[in-house]
């Protein structure tokens, strides 16, 4: 895969695999990770709908929010394996893994992450709402008044 072309890249499995987890693995340090959580999300269930991932069962989540105890769904594509949150149906439909496996590991991929982006909502049909600082309004700043010496500032 040539990763230094301009040219997007096509759609195929193992670029989607890479993709989600180019975007998931930034997700976890960004200053504002909701966009990227919902892309990554909205992939792996597409992909889960046309057959080119599995959901292979639950596991206890590393970190649970405000319960002592929280099950993410196991979800593998291609080569990669990721967490997502469970629907109700995932509780009665999938097996229970237990803790999570640290053995397995992902493969590593270099892959930016506005081509990961790029790809992914292309795939997806979502569009990122925030505006990027290129387009934002810039402010107006007031200027300082400066009054004659003795004069009130009221």
């Amino acid at each position: 895969m040539n990763l230094q072309s301009s040219a997007p890249l096509k759609p195929t499995n193992e670029n989607l695999s890479q993709a989600i987890f180019t975007v998931n693995r930034h997700a976890k340090t960004a200053t504002n990770p909701k966009f990227l959580y919902k892309l990554k999300k909205a992939a792996i269930e597409k992909m889960i709908k046309e057959g080119k991932a599995v959901k292979l069962g639950l596991h206890f989540s590393e970190n649970p929010k405000w319960s002592q105890q929280q099950s993410d769904v196991l979800v593998k594509c291609g080569n990669y394996s990721f967490h997502i949150p469970p629907s109700k149906q995932d509780f009665g439909e999938l097996p229970h893994l237990g803790k999570l496996d640290y053995s397995s590991r992902n493969p590593k991929c270099r892959m930016p992450l506005h081509q990961a982006k790029q790809l992914l909502q292309f795939y997806t049909g979502i569009k990122d709402e925030t505006p990027s600082s290129k387009h934002r309004n810039p402010r107006k700043q007031n200027k300082p008044v400066f009054k004659k010496l003795g004069e009130s500032f009221f």
